[in-house]
């Protein structure tokens, strides 16, 4: 697949469903950056050759952005938006390099090395979403979104634990997998089970900056922020339903269940 593919593809991608209870003038702009965020990551994950070439030219459409003229559909989608918000570049910058990692580093010894990577991969985009709401410069709701941001980016690596090794990549510490005595990730363990209900506990603690988020926030924007933490709670939910069993799924809430949770108070 090439870039220009992978390009196409962001675009057209579907965005969370939270985005929905955001107002509708907002919405153009927060598929942008969603756009963006997908783009970057087909990009580390999907693109035959070199992908750092790619990841590349990709910081080149960043710059584009700001200095002169994009040339890829999804970035010249995103201008106008960086434009009227006044976005920074660092978010966008941040997760390019989180998949530069991605192409450098197969796994992570401490859970510090590890947020340290969802510095890059995760909490960029929270932040850009408060940059949309202009409230970005709110050190709380920063620290707050950051949480949310990590949290739901560790839920995901406990869904996709079978995926990311054939990826060639482990996103469960190695310290934490020594804890328990996990020696294999490529079926069903006692082991293997313990460590991620033991990630799952530190993510339900990250998560709870969501309150924090809907709280400050108020209002229907409030919720829909909210409801970010509330969909990886609702994650974490299936998970634990289908016994940690992500091997023959990988369980998620219902979208009846997220529908639910996003008129919740």
């Amino acid at each position: 697949m090439d870039v220009a593919t992978v390009a196409r593809r962001a675009r057209t991608e579907n965005f969370p469903v939270a985005s929905l209870l955001f107002p509708r003038r907002l919405r153009p702009h927060l598929r942008a950056v969603y756009g963006f965020a997908r783009l970057v990551d087909m990009l580390g994950d999907e693109v035959q050759g070199d992908r750092l070439a790619a990841l590349d030219e990709l910081e080149g459409e960043v710059e584009a952005c700001y200095s002169g003229t994009p040339t890829w559909p999804v970035m010249c989608v995103l201008q106008p938006t960086i434009r009227e918000f006044s976005l920074p570049r660092e978010p966008f910058l941040r997760l390019i390099e989180a998949n530069r990692m991605d192409q450098r580093i197969s796994e992570y010894e401490t859970w510090d090395d590890l947020r340290e990577y969802c510095r890059h991969s995760a909490d960029p985009v929270g932040r850009l979403v408060l940059g949309l709401l202009r409230l970005d410069r709110e050190s709380e709701l920063v620290a707050a979104s950051d949480d949310v941001c990590t949290g739901l980016q560790l839920v995901n690596f406990l869904q996709d634990v079978p995926r990311d090794l054939d990826l060639g990549r482990i996103y469960l510490p190695a310290e934490d997998r020594r804890r328990f005595g996990v020696t294999v990730l490529d079926r069903p363990t006692p082991e293997l089970r313990e460590a991620l209900e033991y990630e799952a506990a530190r993510a339900r603690a990250l998560l709870a900056g969501g309150r924090l988020l809907q709280a400050r926030i108020g209002g229907r924007v409030g919720r829909a922020v909210g409801l970010f933490a509330r969909g990886g709670l609702a994650a974490l939910e299936a998970l634990e339903r289908a016994g940690w069993d992500i091997f023959t799924q990988r369980p998620r809430p219902s979208r009846t269940r997220l529908a639910l949770a996003a008129f919740a108070r």
